[in-house]
């Protein structure tokens, strides 16, 4: 591993992309310190303190951005929603579809849509949060002006990360927009590493300071370790392909598989049902205060957020964790269903005389693979749910307050798996041995 790691760095080309990535997440970091404008972020710290930890998880994929509310806070979430959406769009729209089958020519086109989309969305929520914070008295003045400008700022800033995120794709190593999001990530682990500490093991007993050490680190590994099997378990389908004449000769007849991955929809279902549970009650918070709803509807509201499940002497909201898994595991199912075809994939298959031993090709072979794929699913989903809920079990139970949560440990280990592969299919064109090997 330590020759591989000396192996990138003797390679100029890696070596060059490296440093590149590394100039450019400097440059995230530090706007992501810079607050707006008109905007007093000791404010925000007390909003946000008293709101719980309804808003931990866009705090951490912010990095710190959004509490302090600089001028990265919206950080590249108007570019996550907009990929989202063209997906969706995608499978809704045949003009669409048409155009990402256009290859490259088509990929540039779908892009651009992202990026205006993009532009929009930053610019609607910007107009949005700085309306809403300047008719609450969060702004040091609500007038026009200001408005504009914490509008014309956060908008920038986001535009800003989304250019940053294409460079680093293009002239780093992995994909930019992901390791910005990571990047953020990554950034509040200290601060949650010295919480843990502080609660559980400075000032306590020597014996009891190292059980408490020993048990964090080992839901820490066991987690990780459950979010590599997640990301790298896929069951195998066999597909023979016959043989063909060509001339006088025979060719084909090749024996390969379609991989299915168990967790085939990523974080995307966590990152739905947690949006669609904390979004009441971060506009409730905003709006009216935490405390402020009372009667059933507090009770609802208690129950949507994280911050009351396992509680031991609240035990009865933790009935918004199983609704929370439910939503798992429908997005898990709605989004593989959107984004995967097995009619089309047998179609393909039958066209190039492919078939699945044992199972005729067309319609029965779609009904295979459909089948193959619902079990699977309701795996993955279960082992991102297992993943999600985890930390907030161990948040409840202790009372632990870090904001890195499942989500955000299944999103650092699916990139930094997949920049690894990357880095090391460059080594290997280099005769270099990689990390994996």
């Amino acid at each position: 591993m330590i020759q591989s790691f000396i192996n990138v760095f003797k390679i100029k080309d890696l070596r060059r992309r490296i440093f590149f990535v590394f100039l450019m997440l400097v440059v995230v970091r530090l706007g992501s310190g810079i607050p707006v404008a008109g905007v007093d972020p000791d404010v925000f710290k007390e909003l946000f303190n008293a709101t719980g930890d309804s808003m931990s998880f866009f705090d951490a994929i912010t990095g710190g951005s959004f509490e302090k509310m600089s001028v990265f806070a919206l950080s590249i979430t108007p570019y996550i929603t907009s990929s989202i959406i063209m997906q969706l769009l995608t499978i809704a729209i045949p003009k669409l579809e048409e155009m990402q089958k256009e290859g490259e020519q088509g990929r540039k086109k779908m892009t651009q849509i992202t990026r205006i989309l993009t532009v929009a969305l930053a610019l609607f929520e910007s107009t949005a949060m700085a309306i809403g914070f300047g008719k609450s008295g969060y702004l040091t003045e609500y007038n026009a002006l200001y408005v504009i400008l914490v509008i014309t700022v956060l908008t920038g800033g986001s535009t800003v990360l989304m250019w940053i995120g294409e460079q680093i794709t293009e002239h780093g190593v992995g994909n930019g927009i992901s390791i910005v999001l990571i990047i953020n990530i990554i950034s509040r682990i200290p601060s949650d590493l010295v919480s843990l500490y502080n609660q559980f093991i400075e000032g306590k007993i020597v014996a009891k300071a190292i059980l408490s050490g020993v048990i964090i680190i080992a839901i820490i590994v066991a987690t990780v370790i459950l979010v590599v099997y997640l990301q790298n378990a896929e069951r195998r389908i066999p597909v023979q392909y016959s043989r063909k004449m060509q001339g006088r000769r025979q060719v084909g007849g090749n024996t390969t598989h379609i991989p299915l991955k168990v967790n085939t929809a990523g974080v995307i279902p966590v990152i739905f049902a947690q949006s669609l549970m904390q979004t009441p009650v971060i506009i409730v918070s905003l709006i009216k205060g935490s405390n402020s709803v009372e009667g059933f509807w507090g009770h609802v509201l208690k129950g949507l957020s994280q911050s009351n499940w396992f509680k031991v002497d609240q035990f009865y909201y933790t009935i918004g964790a199983v609704v929370y898994v439910l939503l798992i595991i429908a997005f898990a199912y709605f989004y593989t269903t959107i984004t995967f075809n097995p009619l089309e994939i047998a179609n393909n298959m039958k066209k190039q005389g492919g078939s699945i031993p044992g199972i005729r090709p067309g319609q029965p072979t779609s009904d295979y693979l459909q089948h193959v794929l619902n079990n699977i699913i309701f795996i993955g989903a279960i082992g991102l749910s297992i993943v999600a809920i985890i930390p907030i079990v161990f948040n409840g139970l202790f009372g632990a307050d870090v904001s890195f949560g499942g989500t955000s440990i299944i999103i650092v280990v699916g990139v930094v798996i997949e920049t690894i592969k990357q880095i090391e299919s460059q080594m290997k064109v280099r005769n270099y041995k990689g990390f994996l090997d």
